[in-house]
């Protein structure tokens, strides 16, 4: 039975392959490729079980972020495959696994723990709020050492799986605003922050979301009074203990010590 007469079209998996974008050598059974994670063959990742239905509707979504995603690829690889892993401008080399973004093994997407080998897992297996984590704290890590291209590199995927969470939490709305200010998103930022402060007006991770993607647009006006209720709210929120805090405490500090700042 040839590939194309295989169930949705997708190639066999019971040997190794190589991904059709990057070349990185595939493991034998995985759905993506460790390195970009593009489907193996010509799977789409199914985030839902289609219905009859809805079955076309359910993967457009994804389809169209890794249509999208493919196309950066393309681009980001050709023009700097040749630039020195640890510059500013290095996203083809920033592709690549790191242990210290990755975790154990290196490779992209790995699950915690364990021991150090280097077999390529299959991202299938993490749930969607792992996956989105995962792609939040790798465009954290090269926002903050500025490396722009390896931002916008892995910037679609990382939108995208945000966007198909269910039910997602504060901690993580404010990892999608977050993801959207370094990518230059405000209106996707803003969104995120009033979602927060609807729910609760004094969160200080909604309040200084809000001021920032205030600050975005150039309304200072408003980032000033969201800074304003940021140190209102900071002491009575803080005592509140919450875990969401706890994780995010340098950047709330960041923005009370912003926000007391004259002019």
């Amino acid at each position: 039975m040839t590939s194309s007469n295989l169930p949705g079209g997708s190639a066999p998996t019971g040997g190794a392959a190589f991904c059709a974008a990057c070349g990185a050598a595939v493991s034998a059974g995985a759905r993506f490729c460790h390195r970009c994670g593009t489907p193996v063959g010509q799977g789409l990742p199914l985030m839902r079980t289609p219905t009859a239905s809805g079955g076309a509707a359910s993967v457009l979504p994804w389809g169209v972020a890794f249509v999208a995603l493919l196309a950066l690829v393309a681009m980001v690889a050709g023009k700097n495959f040749g630039a020195a892993k640890g510059s500013a401008i290095d996203g083809s080399a920033n592709s690549l696994p790191t242990q210290a973004v990755d975790g154990a093994g290196g490779a992209p997407f790995a699950q915690g723990g364990g021991g150090g080998g280097g077999a390529a897992p299959n991202i299938a297996n993490l749930s969607p709020s792992e996956r989105a984590n995962r792609l939040y704290t790798r465009i954290m890590e090269y926002a903050e050492a500025g490396k722009v291209d390896s931002v916008a590199f892995f910037a679609p995927m990382a939108m995208a799986s945000h966007e198909l969470l269910t039910g997602p939490t504060t901690d993580e709305r404010y990892h999608f605003g977050r993801i959207a200010e370094v990518t230059n998103a405000p209106a996707v930022a803003k969104a995120q922050a009033d979602t927060i402060l609807q729910g609760s007006p004094t969160n200080l991770l909604g309040l200084l979301l809000a001021a920032r993607a205030a600050r975005m647009t150039g309304d200072n006006t408003a980032a000033k009074a969201f800074d304003q209720r940021l140190l209102k709210a900071l002491e009575p929120e803080l005592a509140n203990r919450l875990p969401d805090y706890d994780m995010h405490r340098a950047e709330i500090d960041r923005a009370a010590t912003d926000a007391r700042r004259p002019g």
